[in-house]
């Protein structure tokens, strides 16, 4: 009989998995669980966009596109970042369609590091980022953010991280999972920071759309940044297009030359169908993606209010669609909080800890669900927090 534990990579081995997917995967076993643990937009992607895919369904030519994605996409999202943040990429040669913005992180991990190069990770944070280093044997190094700092990167937070092993900063702005943005003036001092250094920044703008009374401002926009920096975005969460698997980069050439080898051999291109549809998402859907962010933002001010009425202290997130509120008045820690409010009061939330060290003592809840369906879970999450006091009684 084969030993599988001789066969299988250490590497992987060594890979915690998922904690979004260890309670999203434990409430589809479960009967009447209200889940608010998946960040996956409750709109339909908008019709025009369907339309399209449709389009090219009915004309039967659905084929292998260029490695880098269809030239007219290439095209949209250089338009597109020009438009927003005035910044041009050249869509022949710095732009690279991917599957989802998860490859182009993936892509941009691989295509930089070295084993033992060190990469800062701001937490909390996304899942995959610490996990994508570690696979390729770099080290991550965790910089935390703190909620005295509204979950901000501070200079000061990063310059005692940087060593000369250091080969890239992580920036995911507007934050996952605690909807923390980053303005101009506070960016200002990172660039400032890294200017004189070979450290490569990969900001991932994924919900660069979903901002709540302030627009969205890129580290690219600053001098000497569009140079060092790995550009990250995608079409899921803005257009409500999760399953069709869609995301890109933008970078300098002599990094888009190396990375898009990587993506020749191991993806070699993006779904035909869905690039069709996302040039026209670029280009005349920024009215229903408008139209989402104005029902987001009712449900974000309902469960920060919610939230602060329970006594859970919530940090008033200004992007993305989740909100990150504080349970160490409990006493329960983040696992120990989720798992019991889970199988309790049927409520699926992420501990804070599944997005490192940091984000112990918080929840993750994401408002990408209906209204009513929101407020049914705080009636069940005031449920259990009331049953909480009762024990302590």
């Amino acid at each position: 009989m084969i030993d599988y534990d001789k066969v299988l990579s250490d590497k992987i081995k060594n890979v915690k998995p998922s904690g979004i997917r260890k309670f999203f995967d434990i409430a589809g076993t479960m009967e009447g669980v209200i889940s608010l643990g998946v960040g996956e937009p409750d709109f339909s992607t908008p019709w025009v966009i369907r339309k399209a895919a449709i389009q090219v369904l009915e004309r039967k030519h659905i084929i292998y596109g260029p490695n880098k994605g269809v030239l007219p996409l290439r095209q949209a999202i250089s338009r597109r970042i020009e438009n927003k943040h005035g910044v041009k990429y050249d869509p022949d040669n710095e732009v690279i369609v991917t599957v989802g913005g998860s490859e182009a992180i993936d892509l941009a991990v691989r295509g930089l590091l070295d084993p033992g190069d060190e990469v800062l990770v701001v937490e909390p944070c996304f899942v995959c980022y610490a996990p994508l280093v570690e696979l390729m044997g770099g080290v991550a190094v965790s910089v935390p953010t703190r909620l005295e700092n509204n979950f901000k990167l501070t200079v000061d937070d990063l310059r005692g991280k940087i060593t000369e092993r250091t080969k890239m900063l992580i920036l995911p702005f507007p934050n996952n999972p605690t909807g923390a943005i980053m303005t101009r003036e506070d960016l200002e001092p990172i660039a400032e920071l890294l200017r004189d250094t070979n450290i490569i920044v990969l900001t991932d703008e994924i919900y660069s759309e979903l901002t709540y009374g302030r627009k969205h401002f890129s580290i690219i926009e600053l001098e000497g940044m569009r140079e060092r920096t790995i550009y990250v975005n995608g079409f899921s969460k803005a257009y409500a297009m999760t399953g069709w698997r869609l995301g890109y980069l933008a970078a300098p050439a002599p990094i888009v030359s190396q990375i898009s080898k990587i993506h020749q051999y191991g993806i070699m291109c993006s779904p035909y169908i869905s690039q069709n549809a996302a040039v026209v998402a670029l280009d005349s859907c920024d009215d229903e993606v408008a139209k989402m962010v104005g029902e987001y933002n009712i449900r974000r001010r309902f469960l920060v209010s919610e939230f602060n009425r329970l006594g859970l202290t919530c940090f008033d997130p200004e992007g993305a669609f989740y909100v990150f509120p504080c349970i160490k008045s409990t006493g329960l820690s983040s696992e120990e909080f989720c798992e019991r409010l889970l199988y309790e009061n049927k409520v699926a939330a992420v501990p804070g800890s599944a997005f490192g060290e940091s984000g112990e003592g918080y929840i993750r809840i994401s408002y990408a669900y209906s209204l009513k369906h929101l407020m049914e879970a705080m009636e069940r999450i005031e449920q259990f927090l009331n049953k909480l006091k009762e024990e302590k009684k």
